[in-house]
């Protein structure tokens, strides 16, 4: 990036959505924040539950999104960090072990137990987004957050590995590149989100964060500090706005408007004696009718959301686990009465969060609407705070640095892969 005094070390994050696409500017703060230089946002129309449906149109909203950001960041935007959802990602729990070579943790044999943990066999078609650890253990020593230093000969270490379909990704990627942008890294978008919006104590507690957007409702469950599970639900605000449509026979574009205007997901909160005007399809006339007709409309999709969630919250076997409860954003989040409506489902504190520790546009970004585009320059900054980025060009070494590694990695992986095989071989035969 170039153009601006301090170019040197901003971050872009691209949240590509099914009704919206984001593009948001920011550099690091010296108190750890973020001080957003710019945000462009242009409607979505070639997404559809988080994936690429129209690679034309998506490209068309990436690039008017970006060209919105650049000119309120004035600067050029050359990488970004992308984030991705959709019911394509899966998630699961795997543990891996390795010999502590010199009897004291070093980065190396950190990185050895996260790729033996990695090296869980992956279905066909789908690629490893990230290897989140959980916590290492150290001989019969368990709960260890940080082993570097530490002494011991056993190293093993507890992720959280979430993988992505390669074709979905590619795809993004894809429309990405065809703006003349370098992807630095892909995110699952509940990953940034709760970087944006959840407390240090929230995550310590445990919380369960629901980021409920368009297309997909996205959570991820943390509990001591380390993200344990998530999911995607394909039942979004797209939902809300096609029942609208239906029900009231609207066109699409006017039951958003009217969800976004007028909308309550309880219906007793919504007063009998307000009335709303409905256009009709074709040259009919606009019909009038009550807010409280509406929410009779819009409570039961909420309701099926917010049982889908709690099933999911309690499959996953940590529903009594997060004290600090339930954690809302996403557009979808901000209507009136879903905070009610939640807790009488989940009975559990509820509460509607919007991004934290932003400096700059901060009026205009703290909406759950940019929950992950926030979230995405959170996670871009961490990695550059990390060392992987060099400062002097922002995040596009970084990105040149990572991809390496992966590369490395992946090779790495095949060799120990194979020797495994060899030994096995030589061992049976």
């Amino acid at each position: 990036m170039a153009g601006s005094p301090n170019a040197s070390n901003m971050v872009v994050g691209l949240d590509i959505g099914t009704s919206k696409v984001v593009a948001i500017v920011g550099q690091p703060t010296d108190d750890g924040g973020i001080e957003i230089a710019g945000i462009g946002s242009h409607p979505s129309r070639g997404m559809k539950r988080g994936v690429v449906i129209n690679i034309e149109s998506t490209v068309q909203s990436i690039q008017r999104a970006v060209e919105e950001a650049e000119l309120m960041a004035g600067c050029d935007i050359h990488s970004v960090y992308v984030g991705v959802a959709g019911s394509h990602i899966s998630s699961m729990n795997s543990d891996g072990v390795v010999a502590i070579k010199e009897r004291e943790v070093t980065p190396s044999d950190i990185e050895r137990v996260i790729d033996s943990a990695r090296a869980r066999a992956i279905s066909e078609g789908q690629r490893v987004l990230h290897v989140l650890p959980q916590e290492f253990s150290i001989d019969a020593q368990g709960g260890i957050r940080e082993p570097l230093g530490m002494s011991g000969v056993r190293l093993e270490a507890q992720v959280h590995l979430v993988t992505a379909a390669l074709n979905a990704v590619q795809n993004i990627e894809k429309c990405v590149r065809r703006c003349g942008l370098e992807v630095d890294a892909i995110i699952l978008e509940q990953l940034a989100s709760s970087m944006a919006v959840l407390t240090e104590d929230e995550r310590e507690l445990g919380v369960c964060m629901v980021d409920i957007g368009g297309g997909t409702t996205d959570m991820a469950i943390f509990t001591e500090g380390a993200i344990r599970h998530t999911a995607v639900i394909p039942i979004a605000g797209d939902q809300v706005t096609n029942d609208i449509a239906m029900a009231l026979r609207t066109p699409t574009q006017h039951a958003e408007e009217i969800k976004v205007k007028y909308a309550c997901a309880l219906t007793h909160l919504a007063a009998s004696d307000e009335m709303i005007k409905v256009p009709s399809v074709g040259d009919r006339a606009a019909r009038d009718l009550s807010r409280q007709a509406l929410a009779e409309v819009v409570e039961p999709r909420y309701e099926e959301l917010f049982t889908l969630i709690r099933d999911e919250l309690r499959r996953s076997g940590y529903e009594d686990m997060v004290a600090a409860g339930i954690v809302l954003t996403g557009g979808t989040s901000r209507m009136e009465g879903v905070s009610e409506l939640a807790e009488e489902i989940f009975h559990m504190p509820v509460r509607i969060a919007c991004p934290q520790n932003v400096k700059g546009l901060a009026d205009v970004v703290r909406n759950p609407i940019y929950a992950t585009g926030v979230g995405l320059l959170h996670y871009a900054l961490q990695e550059t705070r990390h060392g992987q980025g060099l400062k002097s060009h922002g995040g596009v070494v970084a990105a040149h640095k990572g991809r390496n590694e992966l590369a490395r990695r992946d090779i790495k992986e095949d060799h120990s892969t194979l020797a495994r095989f060899k030994g096995w071989f030589k061992g049976n035969f």
